[in-house]
């Protein structure tokens, strides 16, 4: 199993066009964010990164998702919540095609009342980008499954032309950038620069983006 994941691993790298040395695998996906006692979704994590907690009912998870992300989670929380809920919503099509089609309705719902809503977007360019990466893991045999769900849901939506319009409602904010640089590293990798500038400029106003800053260099 661990052979076949690192052979699915390599791909996505290659196949992303991401440095080994700054991300060794999909950056949605494989590298857990630091949030220390802000609450998210159960999850194990003991020994990889994609285990989840033992027993978790994934029926419950568009609704659990949903209200951990409020207006007040921070950016930093909200992309371990989202990382945690595309792992887990990669076990079954239903659920995963429920998740998606919520979180881009927020964020649609939100631009017809004429305010953009950043954290709807980024909620929803985050999910779509985690399932674009899982896509690109079907050539391991323990991941194929989970990335055909992904590919059946996420058909052919662009993730960074959603954190695009979340950067444009909030240019200033340091963590949206943040968001903006991994989600950019997978097909938009001219802009990448840019975004994680303008992320590390800012980390200092941000305890949380600091102490994951190591993200993005």
């Amino acid at each position: 199993m661990r052979q076949n994941l690192r052979i699915g691993m390599i791909a996505a790298v290659a196949t992303l066009g991401i440095s080994t040395a700054a991300f060794a695998g999909p950056p949605l996906l494989c590298h857990p964010y630091e949030i220390g006692s802000a609450k998210s979704l159960p999850w194990s994590g003991q020994t990889n990164w994609f285990e989840g907690h033992p027993g978790y009912d994934v029926q419950n998870l568009v609704a659990d998702t949903e209200a951990l992300l409020t207006p007040s989670t921070p950016v930093i929380v909200r992309m371990e919540t989202l990382r945690r809920a595309a792992l887990y919503a990669s076990t079954d099509p239903k659920v995963a095609g429920i998740l998606l089609k919520r979180l881009i309705t927020r964020a649609e719902v939100s631009e017809a009342s004429g305010h953009p809503d950043a954290l709807a977007y980024l909620d929803a360019a985050y999910v779509a980008g985690a399932f674009n990466e899982l896509t690109m893991l079907a050539q391991s045999a323990e991941w194929a499954g989970r990335a055909a769900v992904a590919r059946s849901v996420k058909g052919s939506m662009d993730a960074y032309a959603l954190i695009a319009k979340s950067v444009a409602a909030r240019p200033d904010d340091p963590a949206i950038q943040f968001a903006a640089a991994l989600i950019s590293s997978d097909d938009h990798r001219g802009e990448y620069s840019a975004h994680a500038a303008k992320a590390r400029a800012g980390a200092n106003a941000d305890m949380l983006l600091a102490r994951n800053l190591s993200h993005v260099q």
